[in-house]
């Protein structure tokens, strides 16, 4: 195949002012999109260039996942790794997510007491695979009974409440950070371990002041910052201090809803999991499209599930991962749906605001002249139509084909 070609298919949902366009075309020249029309229309006007047929499949943005621990945290979870072999683990994780659609990732690097590495050696482990990560750079604390604190810059060491705050160490990860991902862990994390074993899960770690402090070093560097967060309280602080983006925010109440829209904060919302409190539920992703917050959908992964989610059922004891991404989607974006919500705009819950969020909206996230050619061909619509993995045909990264079905 050269290097300029067509892609004909069924139905192109663009997720871009084109909306959707049925019997469709893409142009790809060198790994972007040149043109995108009707069938007709391209035919005619290129009738010499090779034609790839999708006639009875649907394209779409590749999928975008703006919140995981694939390959600090999931290597030693999911396998007997070691030092050497960790980012062999890692690598093979993440063409799991590849294989499942997604095209652009948002990983989260914080300190592992197991994982003596850099945010250069994460760098490094992904630069030559077919999908595009962006690093998030974090402090993280975790909920045991006497509280574990550590951060991306001092790797594996543990630190203390002070170095959290020390403006020396913020300033480090702050600069290393690519987008605001859960820069900073607002309230002690359960991870993924059981409630006996973190009795402080929930508890918040920071005041107000040193929040503000915190917030005020990444502004001051040009950046936005990102907090996981949850609780009445934990999500109040947030506001208050000016972060910019709230992972999680389970338990957000609706006076907080509003606040977040009139600060115009976005928010990462995890139907399966992620913090002590119940995930984000379909209704409460639905309010927050109502109130013009910018919302993306993550799993967080790899992370069990909360104990008890009445729209998302695995088996106990799963450790789910990023193939779970349409799965946890699907009751969200079917809410949308009969709420009167186009395809565009709910398939932007997991493509274009995960992008923009990760400042990449100009490289991927829809489909429009001049982008990169990364896009899926499927059965349906990813996670509003589609839930299965294996309903992915095609996964396609800067105009070459990654995976086939």
């Amino acid at each position: 195949m050269d290097n300029k070609y067509i892609i004909k298919a069924k139905k192109i949902v663009t997720v871009s002012e084109l909306g959707s366009v049925k019997d469709g075309a893409l142009l790809i020249n060198n790994g972007i999109i040149a043109e995108i029309s009707k069938w007709e229309d391209i035919r005619v006007k290129y009738p010499e260039i090779d034609v790839i047929d999708y006639s009875n499949f649907i394209i779409t943005p590749g999928l975008v996942e703006c919140h995981t621990h694939l390959l600090e945290f999931a290597p030693t979870s999911l396998y007997p790794v070691t030092q050497d072999t960790h980012f062999l683990a890692g690598q093979m994780i993440i063409f799991k997510a590849l294989s499942s659609g997604i095209t652009a990732l948002g990983e989260q690097v914080c300190g592992h007491p197991l994982c003596d590495f850099s945010i250069e050696d994460y760098r490094n482990a992904v630069e030559a695979l077919p999908i595009d990560v962006s690093f998030a750079t974090t402090s993280i604390s975790i909920g045991f009974e006497q509280l574990a604190h550590f951060t991306s810059v001092t790797k594996s060491r543990a630190v203390t409440k002070a170095d959290l705050i020390d403006s020396s160490i913020v300033r480090e990860i702050a600069r290393n950070s690519d987008y605001p991902g859960e820069n900073i862990f607002i309230n002690a994390t359960p991870a993924n371990f059981t409630a006996t074993e973190v009795p402080r899960a929930g508890e918040v770690i920071y005041s107000l002041e040193e929040l503000k402090h915190i917030s005020n070093i990444y502004h001051q560097l040009g950046k936005r910052i990102g907090a996981h967060v949850a609780g009445e309280s934990g999500i109040e602080g947030a506001l208050e201090a000016g972060i910019d983006v709230l992972h999680h925010a389970h338990g957000i109440t609706d006076e907080q809803i509003k606040k977040a829209a009139n600060n115009k904060v976005e928010i990462v919302a995890t139907p399966i999991g992620g913090t002590h409190l119940q995930p984000n539920s379909p209704e409460n992703i639905l309010q927050f499209v109502k109130h013009n917050i910018p919302v993306s959908i993550s799993t967080d992964a790899y992370l069990p599930p909360f104990e008890e989610i009445p729209w998302a059922t695995f088996p106990k004891g799963t450790i789910v991962g990023p193939d779970a991404l349409m799965l946890i989607s699907h009751p969200s974006m079917q809410l949308l749906k009969q709420n009167g919500y186009d395809e565009n705009t709910i398939l932007a819950l997991i493509t274009l605001n995960p992008a923009r969020l990760m400042g990449k909206e100009k490289q991927f996230g829809s489909l429009k002249a001049g982008l990169e050619a990364n896009f899926v061909v499927a059965e349906g619509i990813p996670g509003l139509e589609i839930k299965e993995v294996d309903q992915i045909k095609a996964v396609y990264y800067k105009g070459k084909q990654v995976i086939k079905r």
